[in-house]
């Protein structure tokens, strides 16, 4: 065996190796949301554990006996009043549970409901082939996008930062004021220091059943801060979005294949977006100023946000990213006159980074519930979370053509397939002059073995002679290239838009185990049989290179990309598996037309190329 072939053997080797490592390899128990946050009892910031979250009925108080986090007294709404308990309320919408608590007036759990907003579920090969001839497996939690942080206070906090202290601290408990709520509104008051606060959190609802109003992802948070002392107070409004994360159960994005579902603090600045991740020890912390659209926790498909509803505002953003947190802080200066009120209105928004509700914010049912009007082309901007980067026209122009296959068959991975019929004929022509270029190529291998001896090693004049003999035979040597190149943009774009659109998230192809075509196939069926067919594909071309290149091109290259696709997404291994038959078939189709022709053609790279 010559040394090639000994390379050849050891390269496919450690491919298949490692490969069945990644397969067969032992997946920690799926204990805890995959979407990072913390799945089980919501951790106060005192160590209180509330309630099970399905215990209380809608609007119900459930008593907690706590403390504030310094160790302090609870917040007396009047003076010489005795401290609030701690309590939360529960508030279900058609397709989120939302739980509240009085310790800051805050979002403790925002519960996504459907199937489509459950966790992406990791199976093991035997879980999958179990699934495949009949079995049952768990079904992922659902997502919950307001898992209070440890050290952080928790989404919907408020506070007033003056001289670099709390004056009115986040943390600290308000009263419910039963008497001011019903159903759909919620009001917390508390008093502190000159300042005298009144919360209030009210869901709305449009006529139209595809508003995010109407599916109960938005909801109002208007503060009214009334300056009782004798002289003007000043400071910063803080308003937070916090949110718990289970390091163990995140994951990074990765150009392996991984789409992951790693949080993000995000805020918009300048209408710019900006995002910070935990990607260094110590904590990392971030700092913006200027006009503020938009805070929040952005994760892959979904996002909790706080936006001004009449316009952004001037102040600054915070983002705390730890490895079990991830915060974003807009802070926004106010000046309020003795015996005045202050009143500040901001919109919510929970649910999935569905770019047609996202473009909708701040929406007019919410304005309208505010008593305010949204400033023409104003916009929160939150559609900038969902981003392709520098393939976004790319992206756009993909995931507009599959939603118009979708709307006509309803079914994901056949707009997929669809989308590769589309693309196949729109490089059909260059794929036709590839295909003939590569026949001219082949026609001079005996010159081209001649240039060679004759030339040796002499690498400058073989060069110049070989690009002469193209420049005679009037053949470019690239030509063969051209439809992978076009295709490589179209591969990358689609990965990056499966990467990033909700609509196909946790979207089926069929059977019981493809049911999601953003994951990897968890049978590794469709990887190998893409193996297979670049296997054909490449014993269908031309010969047009010395024996070893075209072991190395026919069988190492598709087991190497084999290796790759197998943690790539379903519907990008689709996309390609699809564009591979349609090639073997355009091939053949092509070959047929050649001689019909009367053109001559360059035997393919089967067995009988193997003593050339």
């Amino acid at each position: 065996m010559d040394s090639q072939k000994r390379l050849l053997l050891a390269l496919v080797l450690s491919f298949v190796l490692t490969a069945i490592y990644m397969v067969l390899a032992p997946k920690p128990p799926a204990e805890a949301g995959l979407d990072g946050g913390i799945d089980g009892a919501v951790l106060l910031a005192d160590g209180g554990v509330p309630p099970a979250r399905d215990g209380g009925a809608q609007g119900e108080l459930l008593p907690l006996a706590a403390a504030p986090a310094d160790g302090g007294t609870a917040i007396a709404a009047t003076p010489g009043e005795p401290p609030a308990p701690v309590r939360e309320l529960g508030h279900d919408e058609a397709e989120v549970h939302y739980r509240m608590s009085t310790r800051s007036a805050s979002l403790v759990q925002a519960e996504l409901q459907g199937p489509k907003m459950r966790e992406q579920r990791p199976l093991s090969a035997i879980q999958a082939y179990k699934l495949f001839f009949g079995g049952e497996a768990p079904d992922a939690p659902q997502i919950d996008m307001a898992t209070p942080p440890d050290t952080y206070p928790a989404a919907l906090a408020v506070g007033i930062k003056n001289g670099g202290a709390f004056s009115l601290e986040p943390w600290r408990t308000w009263r419910f004021d039963e008497a001011a709520s019903d159903d759909d509104t919620f009001v917390f008051t508390t008093r502190q220091g000159p300042w005298e606060a009144r919360k209030t959190l009210q869901w709305v609802h449009a006529s139209d059943a595809n508003h995010p109003a109407a599916r109960g992802f938005e909801l109002v948070m208007t503060l009214e801060l009334r300056n009782v002392s004798s002289t003007a107070a000043t400071g910063e409004l803080a308003v937070h979005y916090g949110r718990g994360i289970d390091p163990t159960h995140e994951t990074k994005a990765s150009i392996f294949g991984s789409v992951g579902n790693e949080s993000k603090a995000t805020c918009v600045v300048k209408e710019d977006l900006q995002h910070l991740v935990p990607d260094q020890s110590p904590p990392k912390e971030e700092k913006l100023n200027g006009p503020v659209s938009m805070i929040g926790v952005d994760q892959q498909y979904f996002l909790g946000a706080v936006f001004p509803i009449d316009g952004s505002k001037d102040g600054r953003c915070e983002l705390h990213a730890t490895p079990t947190s991830r915060v974003a802080v807009g802070y926004f200066p106010i000046t309020v006159g003795p015996g005045q009120t202050l009143k500040q209105s901001f919109g919510v928004y929970v649910g999935p980074k569905d770019s047609d509700l996202l473009r909708l914010q701040p929406s007019a049912p919410i304005a309208a519930a505010a008593g305010l009007s949204v400033p023409q082309g104003y916009s929160a901007h939150l559609q900038k979370t969902v981003n392709f980067g520098i393939w976004e026209f790319i992206c756009v122009v993909l995931l507009a053509i599959m939603k118009f296959f979708h709307s006509i068959v309803g079914n994901w991975g056949v707009a997929i397939i669809l989308l590769t019929v589309t693309v196949k004929l729109a490089v059909l022509p260059l794929t036709y002059k590839s295909m003939v270029s590569a026949e001219e190529m082949k026609k001079l291998q005996p010159k081209m073995a001649e240039l060679r001896k004759k030339y040796g090693e002499d690498r400058e004049k073989l060069n110049q002679e070989t690009m002469k003999l193209y420049q005679e035979a009037k053949v470019n040597p690239l030509g063969g290239c051209l439809p992978m190149l076009l295709q490589m943009p179209v591969w990358i774009a689609l990965f990056t838009t499966l990467r990033n659109s909700y609509e196909i998230y946790r979207e089926p192809f069929f059977g019981p185990v493809w049911t999601d075509l953003t994951f990897k196939d968890p049978t590794y069926l469709f990887p190998l049989l893409l193996g297979v067919t670049m296997i054909v594909t490449q014993r269908l071309q031309p010969a047009t290179m010395d024996a070893s290149q075209q072991r190395i091109m026919t069988w190492f290259m598709p087991i190497l990309f084999t290796g790759m696709m197998l943690f790539y997404p379903a519907g990008l291994t689709l996309y390609i598996f699809t564009n591979n038959l349609l090639s073997i078939a355009q091939q053949f189709a092509i070959r047929r037309y050649l001689r019909a022709k009367g053109e001559a053609l360059a035997p393919a790279t089967g067995p009988h190329q193997k003593k050339a």
